[in-house]
């Protein structure tokens, strides 16, 4: 190896090398990094500390070791401590943290007692073991000396505020790395789409509303509707900050909510909708009425269970540069990296586990949260047991980083308290003037109480009675044990125990038979609560929390075909039940809240069951977000592995059914890629991890990972009521 590297060059620094032997000089891609950074954090008026980390964050490439490396030396060289070091002792940690993570991810931060060489923030300033890379400092586009303070900051921050701004702040320059580099290993091909301009989404609304009629209905629930949707598009006026849209189940707040955003986007020059959805089971319907009025390239439907084909998997910007292969041409999965898009649909769990993230591949898209209009759909469904970090998250947006975010669902949240907790001073706004006089006009349905707990046996026989019944339940092993009692035609059970792909079908199968006159008893969990389009005329509900008994009575004279008198919504509770453990404190706060205000459906009614349930005695934070946040030696890592929206006890089980059967064969023959498993989630099953070491331990399935297993016994699966929790005699019993 050339030891005189360097001079051979001629002193020019290299920052990358393509397969054809080109080279990008360091100075290049420190001007070009810096310049995206820069434009990314304008968006939280933070451009010079965007400009600053995107300048500085390769110094560590102008020593010799790695220009002998880039040149086919194998060993490896820590690049990203020196420009850390440097900002470090000019007393600008902010930067300097984001420098030392843009590979690796950010670290805890320690405190001044870490030793050298710890895995810290602290302990990686100590370091001295780091090659000589002075050379590159001639080359900085920009001075490595202190920043003033942001000007969304009005005050010294406080450790949340510094944690957040950080984040924010790494995703400017992780972003701004990875599209610098990709630019030039692809030989300046652009591949991203990033989407028409919010003005132009705003003519193809006013196309739509036009073509539909949205605003001149003639049918009377129709102007009502059109009524909400005027007040949206008027309410899009306001200053930015915090918004409530409390419209009733059918009052048509998908297309509403979305009026408002683009709208108010375009008048405050936002950049971007972001609509954030609970379940991965409403987004595909909200997400193709988007695509529908909006042109398919201008939405990104980013969840787990949506499949954008790659030639090429990329880790984000934590690769190499050997391990650059052919580049993925799909502009919808590149658009996955960074949110690049004008709209974006997107579950709960992404958008809030990402704003608690330590790594590049999580974190690289947080720069386009801000400065956008952040809808959150079924706000009442944020998990009680992580509303503190959920609601301080989107506290820190409002206030520092320029999002207007609209809290949007027929049972709006008590959440005030909270606000005014985390954010004194900031108001929520309700869009909708009136939410009384609203619930009064789409009532569709009456509410009876069963006076007295029903058994099995007496529930199926009511559910017999009736040609098309809805009937939801608590527990799966609920669901099966009345469905199994059920007899004739038209008699269906929707559980999770169904694999994905069976429950799409069988759905179009209910609402074919409902269509035309057919008998129809369904009985379901609370999977089809949500984002299910289903019209039955009578319904049967377990007694639960109130929103849960609402959203279900959404599926009960959906359209309106019936009066109100007709349409009966039984909440009953059950004999015998299996343990309703988790959700025993939304059953007693609804129980109290209807001994209060018997009308389920009054706002003041909802008003009284979200007191009661966020406000007695119940931990909000209870994996200690928001403790770890205020710690001094500020533990991103920490945050990052202990803060799960859902708790993932739960391991899952491939059905080889179907096209299943299939997929699996290619898992069996080795075939690895996120969009196999992808794949695979449509015929997967969810179940405790208990019970999924005892099937393993049964034979029941073939491991593929800890958390996945292939079922070999398929008697255990019932091709009408899905996975069985019972398994054959002599193997362990399940509840």
């Amino acid at each position: 190896m050339n030891k005189n590297i360097l001079s051979a060059q001629n002193s020019t620094l290299v920052a990358h090398i393509r397969k054809d032997k080109t080279e990008q000089s360091l100075e290049e891609h420190l001007r070009e990094t810096a310049r995206l950074a820069e434009q990314f954090a304008q968006s939280f008026q933070a451009g010079d500390y965007g400009k600053q980390v995107g300048g500085i964050h390769d110094k560590g490439k102008a020593s010799q070791p790695f220009q002998e490396h880039l040149r086919g030396d194998p060993r490896p060289v820590n690049h990203s401590d020196a420009g850390a070091q440097l900002l470090h002792q000019q007393g600008n940690d902010i930067t300097a943290i984001c420098v030392a993570g843009h590979h690796t991810g950010l670290p805890n931060y320690g405190t001044k007692a870490d030793p050298a060489g710890e895995p810290t923030f602290w302990g990686r300033m100590k370091r001295r073991d780091l090659p000589d890379s002075s050379a590159g400092e001639k080359l900085f586009p920009v001075d490595p000396s202190p920043l003033p303070l942001p000007e969304s900051y009005r005050s010294p921050m406080g450790r949340v505020e510094t944690s957040f701004f950080i984040r924010m702040l790494y995703s400017c320059l992780t972003d701004a790395d990875f599209l610098d580099t990709e630019r030039f290993m692809q030989g300046g091909r652009i591949l991203r789409e990033p989407g028409e301009s919010i003005q132009v989404l705003n003519q193809k609304l006013d196309r739509y509303l036009d073509q539909q009629g949205f605003l001149t209905p003639t049918k009377e629930i129709n102007q009502k509707r059109a009524a909400i949707l005027r007040q949206c598009l008027e309410g899009a006026n306001q200053p930015p900050g915090l918004f409530s849209l409390t419209v009733p189940t059918g009052g048509g707040k998908t297309v509403s909510s979305l009026a408002f955003a683009l709208r108010h986007a375009a008048a405050y020059g936002k950049q971007r909708v972001i609509y954030v959805i609970p379940y991965c089971s409403i987004i595909d319907q909200t997400a193709g009425e988007f695509r529908k009025i909006l042109g398919e390239e201008n939405v990104l439907e980013h969840h787990s269970g949506v499949i954008y084909e790659k030639e090429s998997v990329s880790k984000s910007a934590e690769r190499e540069e050997k391990d650059w292969k052919d580049p993925c041409r799909d502009p919808m999965a590149l658009a996955t990296e960074n949110w690049d898009k004008p709209v974006v649909v997107t579950t709960m769990v992404q958008f809030f586990e990402s704003l608690y993230a330590a790594h590049s591949s999580r974190c690289r898209k947080l720069h386009n949260i801000a400065n956008s209009v952040v809808i959150f759909d079924e706000a009442q469904m944020i998990p009680v047991h992580h509303l503190d970090p959920c609601v301080m998250a989107i506290t820190q947006l409002i206030q520092h980083f320029s999002v207007s975010a609209v809290l949007c669902t027929a049972t709006q949240p008590a959440l005030n308290g909270l606000i005014q907790r985390f954010a004194p001073g900031l108001e929520i706004r309700e869009l909708c003037s009136d939410p009384l006089s609203l619930y009064r006009s789409f009532r569709r349905v009456t509410f009876r109480m069963e006076p007295a707990p029903l058994s099995y046996l007496e529930l199926a026989g009511r559910l017999m009675e009736q040609s098309q019944v809805l009937c939801i339940l608590n527990t799966r092993k609920a669901v099966q044990q009345v469905y199994q009692q059920l007899s004739g035609e038209g008699n269906y059970c929707l559980t999770t125990y169904l694999y994905p792909a069976q429950r799409q079908a069988l759905i179009q199968e209910i609402r074919q038979r409902l269509s035309n006159g057919l008998p129809c008893r369904v009985v379901a969990t609370s999977l089809i609560e949500a984002g299910v389009d289903v019209d039955f005329p009578t319904l049967y509900r377990q007694l639960a929390g109130l929103d849960s008994i609402l959203q279900a009575a959404g599926r009960c004279n959906r359209e309106g075909i019936h009066s109100p008198e007709e349409s009966i919504v039984t909440v009953f509770q059950l004999q015998d039940a299996p343990s309703e453990e988790m959700i025993q404190k939304n059953i007693e706060a609804c129980q109290d809240a209807i001994q209060a205000h018997p009308e389920l459906e009054h706002p003041d009614t909802i008003r009284i069951y979200f007191s009661k349930l966020y406000y007695q005695d119940w931990n909000h934070d209870e994996s200690d977000i928001l403790k770890r946040s205020r710690s001094k030696n500020l533990p991103f890592r920490e945050i990052e592995n202990n803060f799960r929206l859902i708790d993932e006890t739960s391991k899952t089980v491939y059905i080889p059914l179907e096209k299943g059967a299939e997929l699996v064969e290619r898992l069996r023959g080795g075939e690895v890629s996120r969009s196999l498993f992808r794949q695979l989630g449509r015929y997967g099953v969810p179940v405790p991890a208990y019970q999924f070491q005892a099937l393993y331990q049964a034979g029941d399935i073939e491991l593929v990972t800890p958390q996945a297993g292939i079922l070999l016994n398929l008697s255990l699966y019932d091709p009408e009521s899905g996975f069985s929790p019972q398994a054959e005699e002599g193997k362990g019993l399940f509840t």
